[in-house]
């Protein structure tokens, strides 16, 4: 299929969107004089952006959203569709990077990250599909993460096992829409300096305007499964998807 052209993607709704990566998303669209429909669940520093936002943006629209609660998912979705006359693309961002070593005690953490970053991520995945199968044409990204390729030991099992479960699905959907007017995009960033991030000690970490600007080229290319930066999480994707185990649990 040839590529399509970014401005046909005017309509963009992205979750997730009142801080880190969402944020940082929503200002580079706007900027480029996108319409915007930005949920989150702290609604007051979302319509905070979205006041900063709409003398560039085509125009802002927001909304409260829990991802977890999945029957207002769908609603929410909905309704921000209807305010921009539509969606034409929609970025599942929403995600939560708490977590704990399994069976010490801390269940919650880990049950919490999986509701969130999978279970959350598939109810946003079927309202947007909805809605683009009923225009019959859409682009669906999923933010994922480098942590899908091979699962992370530790505190970080759970959220590893969350997005290889949201890159499964959109592998999924990518085999089932070959061809289609619907595209769908899988994105894993690496480290970049967030607040999910921080704390992480690494001489890999890519700040966050660099890391925001290598999403956005990559949605714009639309890519089906996209490292991001490219450099240095190209060639370690590679690694980490082919490599012997004994060498990858010494990269993870």
């Amino acid at each position: 299929m040839a590529a399509v052209s970014p401005t046909t993607r005017q309509r963009i709704l992205i979750t997730g969107a009142s801080s880190g990566l969402g944020e940082g998303m929503a200002r580079a669209f706007a900027a480029q004089g996108r319409a915007l429909a930005l949920c989150a669940r702290r609604l007051d520093r979302l319509d905070a952006l979205a006041d900063e936002l709409r003398p560039a943006a085509a125009q802002v629209a927001t909304a409260r959203l829990d991802v977890t609660d999945t029957d207002s998912v769908p609603r929410v979705i909905g309704g921000l569709a209807d305010e921009l006359g539509g969606l034409d693309r929609v970025v599942v961002n929403a995600g939560l990077g708490k977590g704990a070593r399994i069976g010490t005690g801390n269940a919650a953490a880990n049950i919490e990250t999986v509701q969130t970053n999978l279970v959350g991520a598939l109810a946003q995945i079927e309202a947007a599909l909805e809605i683009f199968r009923a225009q019959n044409a859409g682009h669906l990204v999923l933010i994922s993460s480098m942590s899908a390729i091979r699962g992370l030991p530790g505190a970080q099992a759970a959220y590893s096992a969350s997005k290889a479960g949201l890159s499964a699905l959109g592998q999924g959907l990518q085999a089932e829409l070959a061809g289609s007017p619907i595209r769908v995009s899988v994105l894993l960033p690496g480290y970049i300096e967030t607040d999910i991030n921080r704390g992480v000690k690494t001489a890999m970490m890519t700040d966050t305007d660099k890391g925001v600007a290598a999403m956005v080229a990559a949605i714009e290319k639309e890519s089906g499964w996209a490292p991001v930066p490219r450099w240095p999480w190209a060639p370690i994707a590679v690694a980490l998807r082919y490599l012997p185990a004994g060498i990858t649990r010494r990269m993870v």
